[in-house]
């Protein structure tokens, strides 16, 4: 096992594209680090550069205390698990395991032994003998992964390893990766960009924009304190409501009502400037509630509105609600940008909507008028031409 270390690490193409910009990483000794992004944006790249796939344009990469900027990948001592598997389908699961081991010519005893406990791990001991045609898509990746873990590397790389898998399997599989790695403590560097992977699997995740690290971070200080507008459009599921906002002081005018910011908001606004000015707001779903639901004491730390619910839709555990606003373009041209790189559409003309989860017991109903109670405590501001966080929750 090894610390992995990138010091302004660049992948600058024959055209001059930068796929990945000045990136610098410390990956501790055992830990789990998770890159995403969306599409394009520069996480399987910079996994490549680890392993020795890509070659690095500029910056240095060690592994362990190791600059390995111009070793080749068979001698970096990395495994990668690949998003198609990438198993002989004429050797047998054994044979597909014991292969890297083999091509080291280590004795025949030991790759048994090696095989069989790795197998044991994955719980693959009865499936040795068969060929990857006759498993599953999940036995099929528990595969890859024995054979990664038969050779003892330094660290484990994951592109995407469950892409391929349905819902079903994708959560299982989630489950035994997370489990290995904690058995075996190996440095582990998983790409994918599916945030529900990143939010439950990692120690550590790195969110990536058009080769730009944005935030590297712990999944909860990620998702309770984003630095900016994309890493909060980015986590979350569904993502965060950004509407307009005017402040004034501590008064801060939406365009479903007007409120003042609690004391803690307040206080995490520091030596902003004074006087009225225009901001993002940035709102959870989960952060608004029927306001029948909310007892008496709360409702003076929130903002409560009457509204319209435009659609529903309910999922036993919990509801959520579409409520329509005007004049959401007033930030409309600093969202654009933004949407295009989270592939999210962008609402149209003059009105928007809000996503708010609601209790799954709430009587609200579609083209109904309902009272909803918004949490101000829990709001996020951002500069509209930055798109910095003017105030962020203390992190955890």
């Amino acid at each position: 096992m090894s610390s992995i270390t990138m010091r302004g690490i660049t992948k600058r193409y024959a055209d001059g594209t930068e796929a990945v910009k000045s990136v610098d990483l410390d990956i501790a000794d055992g830990e789990f680090v998770i890159l995403v992004g969306p599409s394009g944006c520069g996480k399987s790249t910079l996994l490549r550069m680890i392993v020795g796939l890509e070659d690095i344009s500029d910056g240095e990469m060690k592994i362990g205390d190791d600059v390995v900027n111009d070793l080749a990948p068979k001698d970096r001592d990395l495994a990668m698990v690949f998003q198609n598997y990438a198993l002989y389908p004429h050797l047998s699961v054994r044979e597909n395991m014991a292969f890297p081991l083999r091509l080291a010519k280590v004795p025949d005893a030991e790759v048994t032994k090696r095989v069989e406990d790795a197998a044991a791990v994955l719980e693959l001991t009865e499936n040795l003998d068969r060929k990857p045609a006759n498993l599953s898509g999940g036995q099929r990746q528990r595969v890859a992964m024995g054979r990664a873990i038969v050779r003892d590397p330094k660290a484990f790389l994951f592109d995407e390893p469950l892409s391929n898998l349905d819902a079903n399997l994708r959560v299982q599989m989630r489950t035994e990766i997370a489990r290995i790695q904690k058995k075996y403590g190996t440095t582990t560097v998983y790409v994918t960009h599916d945030q529900t992977e990143a939010m439950t699997l990692a120690d550590r995740v790195a969110v990536l924009r058009k080769g730009v690290v944005q935030q590297v971070d712990s999944p909860r200080n990620l998702y309770n304190s984003p630095v900016n507008l994309f890493v909060a459009g980015f986590i979350g599921s569904p993502s965060m409501n950004l509407v307009p906002g005017q402040l004034k002081g501590t008064s801060l005018t939406l365009p479903f009502g007007t409120l003042d910011l609690p004391d803690v908001v307040a206080k995490r606004l520091g030596n902003a400037p004074a006087g009225e000015r225009q901001v993002i707001v940035g709102i959870r779903p989960e952060h608004f509630e029927d306001a029948e639901l909310v007892g008496e004491s709360e409702r003076p730390s929130g903002l409560t509105f009457r509204t319209k619910i435009d659609n529903i839709e309910w999922l036993g555990s919990e509801l959520y609600a579409y409520l329509p606003y005007t004049g959401g373009e007033a930030i409309g041209a600093q969202l654009g940008q933004l949407a295009g790189d989270l592939d999210m559409e962008q609402s149209s003309g003059d009105t928007s909507q809000l996503v708010a989860r609601l209790d799954a017991t709430s009587q609200v109903s579609e083209d109904r008028e309902a009272q909803i109670w918004l949490d101000a405590k829990r709001i996020h501001l951002f500069d509209p031409e930055t798109g910095e966080a003017l105030a962020r929750p203390p992190l955890a």
